[in-house]
């Protein structure tokens, strides 16, 4: 099999049983770290046994890859929302602040930053994160593309790869600083935070 889940015959019982063991996986990747939780460990916390995880997922690594699928699904839907805004650029400069909020929040970065951990040293999850990146920055850079055009700005393609590139990492680093600096000065961060998207994004 490979690393995606495994195939089940009841759909809907399947999907129930899954979110199951994603939850449980969840609760012990940011416990115990993806290589100290066991597959035993998640089964207790999914209140089923390590026989029947395997009955939806071949191992950690296809755990991990619908974490990475869900994360795909998630950014999908925010970008088709933003798509639908009069001035999308100036909206995510406008709503940054909410932004800095929600990735500085250790419950959203904590497993994520363990998947980021693992895809380091593990080529197949690597992949699964190459795959899932490629697909976001793809809907994310028809949208800078547009707005940039809308605006008159500069829409070549070594801009809009750059201005992406770093508009993407600005976002991606915030878990880090609220790991390595949990008393930062927020305010200011999002004030600074609001510049730069700005820059990047509208000029």
């Amino acid at each position: 099999m490979s690393i995606t889940e495994k195939r089940h015959t009841d759909p809907e019982r399947a999907q129930s049983r899954r979110r199951q063991v994603l939850d449980a996986a969840a609760l012990c990747f940011s416990r115990s770290g993806f290589h100290g939780a066991s597959m035993a460990e998640i089964s207790k916390a999914a209140g089923m046994s390590a026989g029947h995880i395997y009955n939806y997922f071949d191992g950690k690594d296809a755990i991990i890859a619908a974490f990475v699928e869900e994360e795909v699904e998630r950014v999908a839907l925010l970008l088709r929302d933003l798509e639908q805004k009069d001035d999308p650029l100036q909206a995510i400069v406008d709503e940054s602040d909410n932004s800095v909020d929600e990735h500085m929040a250790p419950d959203f970065w904590r497993l994520k930053l363990e998947i980021f951990a693992e895809a380091s040293r593990n080529p197949k999850v690597a992949a699964v994160m190459v795959n899932a990146d490629l697909r976001m920055r793809t809907q994310f850079r028809a949208i800078v593309k547009a707005g940039r055009e809308r605006h008159g700005l500069a829409a070549d393609d070594a801009t809009i790869d750059g201005r992406l590139e770093a508009t993407i990492a600005l976002f991606q680093g915030l878990a880090l600083r609220a790991l390595h600096h949990p008393e930062l000065d927020k305010a200011a961060l999002k004030r600074a935070y609001r510049v730069g998207l700005g820059a990047l994004l509208l000029s």
